[in-house]
C-alpha cells in the first residue's frame, strides 16, 4: 500500500537507477560500493515506501516492470539535479567544481588531455575530472545512462535527447612510407586516394567512418582505396604498419607530433580547396542543468587542440 508520508531518499533512488541500468544486482551492488544484501534491502524500502514494484526478480534475470520503466527517467532526473546542486554548492556560482565525468574518442585523448589537464588545473582548481575513453556509440550509451557528463566527440553525434556543441573543425593529413611518391606534397586531391593502399582502423571507430564518407563523398569506392584485410585497433600500430611499408593512412592534423615524431614517416597534404576534416565538439544531455558551464568548459578544450595543432605542424 501507498505510503502517503514516504520519501525516498536519494541512495534508494540511486540503487534502483543502477538495477535497472545493469539488469544484475551484483553488478549494481559491485558499482555502488555496498554489499548485495544492503542493494535489495534498499530496492526493497523503495518498492514498499512506494507501493510499486520496480523490478521483477528472478533466478535468472533482473526485469524492470512497466510501472520501473515508467519511474526511470524521473528518478534519473532528480539524481542529476541533485548532483547539480552539490555541485553548484561546492563551488562559486557559475565555476565548475566537483567531480565531473568526461568521456573522450580515442583518436582525440592521446593528443589534447596533456594540455587539457594542465589547463583545468589552473582554471578550475576546485574541479575533480575523471576520464573515460571509449568508443562513440559506447559514450553515448554512458550519457544516457548518467554515467557521464559531456563527451568530446566527432559531429555530428545524431543522438536523441543530447545537444551538440561545436568546437573547433581538423583536417585531415595523410602519413605514408617516407619513400612513396605522396610525401611531402601539399596539394593532394581526394580523389587521389583510389591510388593509395589506405590502412584503417577496424570496425567501431568512428575515424573509420570519416574517412570511409570521405573517399564515398569525391566518388571513390573505399573498397578500391582501402586495405580491407590489413586493419589495427588504434593510430599507434597504424603508424607501425605504414613504417613497414603496408600502406598509408588518414589522421587528424593534431594527431602527427605524438604518432610521427621520432619515425621513418612522410607526411602529406590535401589541397587548400579540398574539404577533408572531421568536426569536434561537446556532447551532453538536453536536460543537463550546467549546459553553459559545460559549453565554456570547452574553450579549453579547443585550446587544449590548438596547441597540439601547433606541435604537430612544427614537427
Amino acid at each position: 500500500m501507498h505510503n502517503k508520508e514516504y520519501r525516498p531518499t536519494l541512495a534508494q533512488l540511486r540503487t534502483f537507477v543502477t538495477v535497472a541500468e545493469n539488469k544484475h544486482f551484483g553488478t549494481a551492488a559491485a558499482k555502488l560500493e555496498i554489499s548485495q544484501p544492503s542493494l535489495s534491502q534498499g530496492l526493497v524500502a523503495l518498492e514498499q515506501g512506494l507501493g510499486v514494484q520496480l523490478i521483477e526478480r528472478s533466478t535468472r534475470k533482473v526485469i524492470v516492470t512497466s510501472a520501473g520503466e515508467t519511474l526511470l527517467p524521473y528518478a534519473k532526473s532528480t539524481l542529476e539535479a541533485a548532483d547539480t546542486f552539490l555541485a553548484h554548492a561546492r563551488g562559486a556560482h557559475g565555476t565548475l567544481s566537483g567531480p565531473l565525468t568526461i568521456g573522450v574518442i580515442p583518436t582525440i585523448a592521446p593528443y589534447i588531455l596533456p594540455d587539457l589537464l594542465a589547463m583545468i588545473t589552473e582554471t578550475y582548481p576546485e574541479l575533480e575530472p575523471r576520464f573515460v575513453e571509449e568508443q562513440t556509440q559506447h559514450l553515448i550509451a554512458r550519457l544516457r545512462n548518467g554515467n557521464l557528463d559531456l563527451a568530446i566527440l566527432a559531429l555530428p553525434s545524431e543522438a536523441t535527447g543530447m545537444v551538440d556543441s561545436s568546437l573547433y573543425t581538423e583536417d585531415f593529413a595523410i602519413v605514408s612510407p617516407p619513400d612513396h611518391p605522396i610525401a611531402g606534397r601539399t596539394d593532394v586531391q581526394v580523389a587521389e586516394l583510389r591510388d593509395l593502399d589506405l590502412l584503417l582502423l577496424d570496425d567501431g571507430p568512428c575515424l573509420r567512418d570519416q574517412v570511409v564518407d570521405l573517399c564515398r563523398h569525391a566518388h571513390v569506392n573505399p573498397a578500391e582505396a582501402t586495405n580491407s584485410v590489413t586493419r589495427a585497433s588504434s593510430l599507434t600500430t597504424i603508424m607501425q604498419l605504414v613504417m613497414g611499408g603496408l600502406g598509408c593512412t588518414l589522421v587528424p592534423k593534431s594527431a602527427l607530433a605524438t604518432e610521427c615524431h621520432g619515425k621513418n614517416l612522410g607526411v602529406a597534404y590535401f589541397a587548400p580547396d579540398v574539404t577533408a576534416e572531421r568536426e569536434v565538439g561537446l556532447v551532453f544531455r538536453s536536460s543537463a542543468a550546467r549546459s553553459e558551464e559545460f559549453r565554456e568548459f570547452g574553450t579549453l578544450i579547443t585550446a587544449a587542440y590548438e596547441n597540439a595543432l601547433a606541435r604537430s605542424l612544427e614537427g
